[in-house]
């Protein structure tokens, strides 16, 4: 329960921001692989710019239920970024990012023959480094690539690629 309440709160949240849009605004979707989980991913971001060169992104990503020697691992993260544009020209736009991840995983175990079963989840928060790049192609829609490192207890590089609508 606390899952959903958590992902429909992030997804008000962007959902806010985004009736308060304002020129060069983005929403966007977003496949992602996690290097500690060993898995892909799907997500949802947003860009909101805040000064010159300086945007707000906040982003939401769920990683695939991964089923390893009957343990069921699901791991999901929230993110709130702040990227800063070092190049931001008509066709490209280069950005370091920075900014702090909420990570939740939970795992279930189990053995029917035997009857036992385990449950148990975890949250932590963490800290986003990393960079990424949008290239305009001339509409409405921009495609995007990102890297992150999210330092947390079980870090992860967490690499996405997806595109993003102009609002």
């Amino acid at each position: 329960m606390k899952t959903k309440l958590l992902v429909i709160t992030a997804l008000f949240f962007i959902g806010s921001f985004v009736t308060t849009a304002q020129n060069d605004t983005r929403f966007g979707a977003m496949l992602a692989y996690g290097t500690e989980i060993e898995n892909l991913g799907i997500g949802v971001n947003a860009e909101f710019p805040v000064m010159e060169n300086l945007n707000i992104s906040p982003g939401f990503t769920y990683f695939f239920p991964k089923d390893e020697y009957g343990i069921n691992v699901n791991w999901w993260e929230i993110n709130g970024n702040a990227n800063y544009y070092f190049t931001d020209r008509e066709d490209f736009g280069f950005y370091g990012l920075a900014g702090l991840n909420y990570t939740h995983v939970s795992i279930d175990y189990d053995d029917s023959p035997i009857g036992g079963s385990m449950e148990a989840s975890d949250g932590r928060f963490g800290l986003n480094l990393g960079a990424g790049a949008n290239f305009d192609i001339g509409s409405s829609i921009t495609p995007f690539a990102e890297a992150k490192y999210v330092i947390i207890d079980g870090s992860q590089l967490v690499i996405a690629a997806g595109i993003k609508f102009n609002i």
